[in-house]
C-alpha cells in the first residue's frame, strides 16, 4: 500500500548532499566555540536574515523560549496571538523556564493588528499590573494554516513595539515559506524583529536543527541561556552540515510545495463536506474543516485516512491538518484526494 505522510514538513528525509555533508563535516567542540561548520552555518543564516549574527540551536522550541527568556523579565507579559505555536505548542515554556506570562491575543485568520494589540499592553502608570516585554509573532501561522503576516500589520506592530519599549521577536519557524510566497527575501520579513527564530528542520529537510538571529549583543546573551537551557552541544558540525546545505540548495524549491498544497486545497474543496477556501491556502499546510454529518469527527477521519495509507492530523475537533512537502509529489496529492472521497459519507 502506497504510504503518503502529510503530518507535516518535519518528516522529510534528508538528502543524499546532506548526507555526504554530515560524513565528510569538519568539527570541533562548539561550546567552546571551535566548530567550523557551525560557524558557517550561523554567519550564513545571519547573512540570509539580515542580522548581525546567529545562533544554532537543538530546536525550534528551544530557540523562541531563549529569545524570549533574553528579552523578558520573569513576572512580565508576552503578547502572543491566541492559536501561535509559542503559546499551544511549547508547554507553557515561557512560565516554567522564565516566569514569564503569555497574553494571548485574538487574531483574525492569524493576523494581528495595532487596534487588536495595543489595548492589552500595559500601562506604565498602573504599578500593580505586570508589564508588557515581548510581542512575538509568527510567520507563517502555522494553525492558521500557514497564512503569511500582512506586511501593513507588521510595520505597525514593530511601531508599536518600540513606542511601549517592547522587544518583538518573530517566531519565523517556516520564514522560507512566507519570503518564497511574498518573493522577497527573508531578510525583509525578518527586518525591524530583535530576533528571529528560523527551522531547518521544517521546508529545508535537515534532519534537525534551528537558528535564532539578532545583534551580536543578543546573539551574545542567547548563547548563556541556550547553555543554561541544555542546548549547548559539542561536535555539532556534524548536523550543522546537513542545515547548511538546506539553507544553500532547498529554499528555491518550495515554491513547488506551495504548488501541490493549492492544487490538494482545489480538488478537496470540491468534495460535500469539506470546507476549505482554496483561494486562502498561500504556502504549504492546510486546515481542513470537516461537516461531522459526513466525515464524523477529525479523530476519527485521521485514522480512516491512515488506514488507507495518507497521515494527517488533528487541528480541531472539526478539522485536520494537512502539510506539503519535498517527500510527498504529485500521485501523493492524488492519494490524498481519493482517501478523502472514499471517506465522504462513511462516518465511523
Amino acid at each position: 500500500m502506497r504510504l503518503s505522510d502529510f503530518r507535516s514538513d518535519t518528516v522529510t528525509k534528508p538528502t543524499p548532499a546532506m548526507r555526504r555533508a554530515m560524513a565528510e563535516a569538519e568539527v570541533g567542540d562548539d561550546v567552546y566555540g571551535e566548530d567550523p561548520t557551525v560557524r558557517a552555518l550561523e554567519a550564513a543564516t545571519a547573512e540570509v536574515l539580515g542580522k548581525e549574527a546567529a545562533l544554532f540551536v537543538p530546536t525550534g522550541s528551544m530557540g523562541n523560549q531563549i529569545s524570549l527568556r533574553v528579552h523578558g523579565r520573569s513576572g512580565t507579559e508576552v503578547i502572543v496571538e491566541a492559536k501561535c505555536h509559542i503559546f499551544h505548542y511549547e508547554m507553557g515554556a515561557m512560565a516554567a523556564l522564565s516566569g514569564l506570562l503569555p497574553r494571548p491575543v485574538a487574531g483574525d485568520g492569524g493576523h494581528l493588528t495595532r487596534a487588536l494589540v495595543e489595548p492589552w499592553v500595559r500601562p506604565e502608570s498602573v504599578y500593580y499590573l505586570p508589564r508588557t516585554s515581548v510581542l512575538a509573532l509568527e510567520n507563517t501561522h502555522n494553525f492558521a494554516g500557514g497564512a503569511v503576516l500582512r506586511d501593513e500589520n507588521v510595520a505597525e506592530l514593530l511601531s508599536l513595539a518600540r513606542e511601549k519599549g517592547m522587544a518583538a521577536h518573530l517566531d519565523g519557524a517556516r520564514l522560507w515559506n512566507a519570503a518564497c510566497a511574498r518573493g522577497v527575501p527573508e531578510a525583509k520579513l525578518a527586518e525591524g524583529f530583535d530576533s528571529v527564530m528560523v527551522c531547518f528542520s521544517k521546508g529545508l529537510r535537515a534532519p534537525v536543527g534551528s537558528a535564532v538571529a539578532g545583534t551580536k549583543a543578543f546573539v551574545g546573551e542567547a548563547r548563556r541561556v541556550r547553555k543554561l537551557f541544555g542546548g549547548g552541544m559539542r561536535q555539532a558540525g556534524v548536523v550543522a552540515a546537513a542545515a547548511l546545505v538546506g539553507l544553500t540548495h532547498e529554499r528555491s524549491r518550495l515554491n513547488v510545495d506551495h504548488r501541490r498544497a493549492k492544487r490538494l486545497a482545489k480538488e478537496l474543496a470540491e468534495i460535500p463536506g469539506v470546507r476549505l477556501d482554496p483561494a486562502a491556502v498561500e504556502t504549504n499546510i492546510l486546515i481542513v474543516g470537516l461537516d461531522p454529518a459526513v466525515f464524523g469527527d477529525a479523530p476519527s477521519l485521521v485514522s480512516r485516512l491512515s488506514a488507507a495509507g495518507v497521515l494527517s492530523g488533528v487541528a480541531a475537533p472539526d478539522a485536520v491538518r494537512l502539510v506539503t512537502h519535498a517527500d510527498v509529489g504529485d500521485a501523493d496529492v492524488d492519494h490524498a484526494v481519493a482517501a478523502f472521497r472514499a471517506a465522504a459519507g462513511r462516518k465511523a
